[in-house]
Formats: C-alpha cells, sequence, structure tokens
C-alpha cells in the first residue's frame, strides 16, 4: 500500500503535518510520500489567469502525486473556521485538470487545533465534500487541545498509534 500525507497547510511548524506524517508513520505500507504544498507554489487561481497561461507544471505534479496513493491521509488546518488559502487553492488549480480530484482513492481525514473544537469545521467540510469530489472517505478524527498531547516537539505515542490502529481496523 502506497500511504500519501498531506498537511493542507503551508506553515512550516504546522500541527497538522506533525500529526499526519507520525499516524502514518505507524501504518504498514510499501512506501510512504509526505506532501508538503510549499513545494508546488502556484499562483492564486481566476479563470482569467487560467486562460491566460494554462494550468501551471505545479498543480499537474500535485495532483500526479494524489492520484499515486493508494490511501491519502490529509490533516486540515483550519482557518477561519475554513480551508487554509494554500490548500483551496491549490485544489482549485486541481479541479481545473480533473473536477474528480481525489476520483477513487482512498482517503483519511485529520485535523487538530490548539483549541477545543479540533478544527471540527473545516473537518466536516471537507468530509462533506470529499465524496463529490470522487473521494472514498474510510475514516476521520479530530484533535482538539493538540498542546495537551505535544512534548519536546512529538506528539504522545499513544495518541498517534491509537488513531493509527483505528485507521487500520477501517481499512480491513
Amino acid at each position: 500500500m502506497k500511504i500519501v500525507t498531506l498537511a493542507a497547510t503551508n506553515h512550516r511548524n504546522s500541527i497538522n503535518q506533525l500529526l499526519v506524517r507520525q499516524v502514518a508513520s505507524h501504518l504498514e505500507g510499501e512506501s510512504q510520500t509526505d506532501l508538503d504544498l510549499t513545494d508546488y507554489p502556484l499562483p492564486i487561481y481566476s479563470q482569467d489567469l487560467e486562460e491566460e497561461i494554462g494550468i501551471p507544471e505545479p498543480a499537474h505534479q500535485l495532483l500526479e502525486q494524489l492520484r499515486a496513493a493508494d490511501l491519502l491521509l490529509i490533516a486540515f488546518a483550519e482557518h477561519n473556521g475554513s480551508y487554509t488559502a494554500v490548500y483551496k487553492n491549490a485544489f482549485d488549480w486541481m479541479s481545473r485538470i480533473e473536477q474528480k480530484v481525489y476520483d477513487g482513492i482512498r482517503v483519511a481525514t485529520l485535523a487538530a487545533s490548539p483549541g477545543p473544537g479540533g478544527a471540527s469545521s473545516v473537518l466536516a467540510q471537507a468530509n462533506q465534500s470529499m465524496p463529490f469530489f470522487g473521494a472514498e472517505l474510510v475514516f476521520t478524527r479530530s484533535v482538539a487541545s493538540f498542546n495537551e498531547h505535544l512534548s519536546n516537539g512529538r506528539l504522545d505515542d499513544t495518541l498517534t498509534s491509537t488513531i493509527a490502529s483505528d485507521l487500520t481496523e477501517t481499512l480491513k
């Protein structure tokens, strides 16, 4: 099983990146690819720009990486109750290549926040829209009060191994 992780943020010290990668490290797979949206620089999407320059190569590259996954783990950061601008922009560009961005991919969604809500607003939006864009949504988990699970820059291994175990059970 090829596992691909993506933190839907461009924050260098993202708690969601830490979460998704540490959970994935507990999963058994042939390979794990960790994607970082900062490696796929894209201009702000507009139809006018698309008509002028076409679809930028980084959007094609990112979509190709996502499509290579047997299991895609996405951890959503929440900005003002919604997606981060960098994720929404990348998604908008990829959807111009293929509307069913996640066509046939098994997707597990995660979200974390330092507050008590656990980024539940963005997670609900993602879970509602993912199937429309072709995802086979297989698992979801929110981690609230994230900093309580953090010590010396590492998450509590019990937390991440439990999430990974629950995900593995779901995939059986």
